[in-house]
C-alpha cells in the first residue's frame, strides 16, 4: 500500500507492509499529526488510537527511513537515523527515497494520506 507524508508542501512517498498493525494504521488515514524530535534519531507523534500487535514480532531494529509503531507508548515513530533493536517496536513501512526533511530539528506538522492509485 502506498501512502505519502506531506511536510512543508513536500510529499514523501512511502510503502507500507501488510500486517494487522498496518491495516489499523490505514483505517486512521488521513491524519494530521505534529511530529516532535525524540533521541535525535526519530520523529514521534501520538496516534488517535492504538494499533493491533497481532502477529507482530517482539521488536525490530529500525533503519533510517522506517515508519514504525511503538506499542508500549502507542505512538508513531519515523526514523531518520538507524537505531538498535527495540522491543515493542513494529515496522509499518518505509519512506521511498529521500527523508532528509525529517532531520530538521524541532516540531513539524505532517499530513499522512493514502495515495489514490486509481488517479492518473
Amino acid at each position: 500500500m502506498k501512502i505519502r507524508l506531506l511536510i512543508d508542501g513536500r510529499y514523501l512517498p512511502a510503502t507500507l507492509a501488510d500486517s494487522a498493525a498496518t491495516r489499523d494504521f490505514l483505517a486512521q488515514l488521513p491524519l494530521t499529526l505534529e511530529l516532535e524530535d525524540y533521541a535525535s534519531t526519530e520523529k514521534i507523534a501520538q496516534l488517535p488510537r492504538t494499533l493491533s500487535t497481532a502477529g507482530a514480532p517482539a521488536g525490530v531494529t529500525p533503519a533510517a527511513g522506517d515508519i514504525t509503531f511503538y506499542a508500549p507508548w502507542g505512538n508513531l515513530a519515523i526514523f531518520h537515523k538507524p537505531f538498535g533493536y527495540s522491543k515493542g517496536l513494529i515496522k509499518l513501512g518505509r519512506i521511498d527515497g529521500d527523508f532528509q526533511l525529517l532531520r530538521r530539528a524541532g516540531k513539524m506538522q505532517v499530513r499522512i494520506e493514502v495515495v489514490d492509485t486509481a488517479r492518473p
